[in-house]
């Protein structure tokens, strides 16, 4: 993604924090528009404080995964950048493993684990899809926890 608010941001957010580190990553929550917007917006609420992600698309992309301390500038569904995360841990487990606390951080819906299983299955699901792979209940999460840091708002 390269939508001009990207760079913006980190310059604006770099000017505050000049001991940043100078590498960033940059993406929307989820799979939709919608999905995107509503995610950013519990983020922004603070609500929402962890993500989860599916560690077998990682290695399927040849990606590193995230690690302590990595800048994150989280996007709207337009592809907009709309705010800063830093990751402050990261565990990986098995998808039956995540805990009612990681489900609660994590800010959807209800916050259950229940929620989050049913949730999160679905979206595997569709994800694992894309590369002809199965869902299966002990797959590796990457089970990430971070702290909102800045927001743009006052940059677009």
């Amino acid at each position: 993604m390269n939508h001009p608010s990207i760079e913006k941001i980190w310059q604006h957010y770099r000017l505050e924090h000049p001991d940043a580190p100078e590498t960033y990553d940059a993406w929307a929550f989820g799979d939709s528009e919608k999905m995107a917007d509503d995610l950013l917006e519990l983020v922004l609420q603070g609500k929402k404080t962890a993500t989860a992600s599916n560690y077998e698309l990682y290695e399927v992309e040849n990606e590193p995964i995230p690690y302590e301390g990595l800048h994150n500038i989280i996007l709207n569904g337009q592809g907009e950048a709309i705010a800063i995360i830093v990751t402050v841990a990261v565990d990986i487990v098995p998808f039956n493993e995540v805990s009612a606390d990681f489900a609660y951080l994590e800010g959807e819906g209800d916050r259950s684990l229940h929620y989050w299983r049913e949730a999160h299955e679905a979206f595997f699901k569709r994800e694992f899809a894309q590369v002809n792979r199965e869902f299966h209940e002990d797959m590796p999460v990457i089970c990430e926890q971070f702290k909102l840091v800045y927001t743009g708002k006052t940059v677009n």
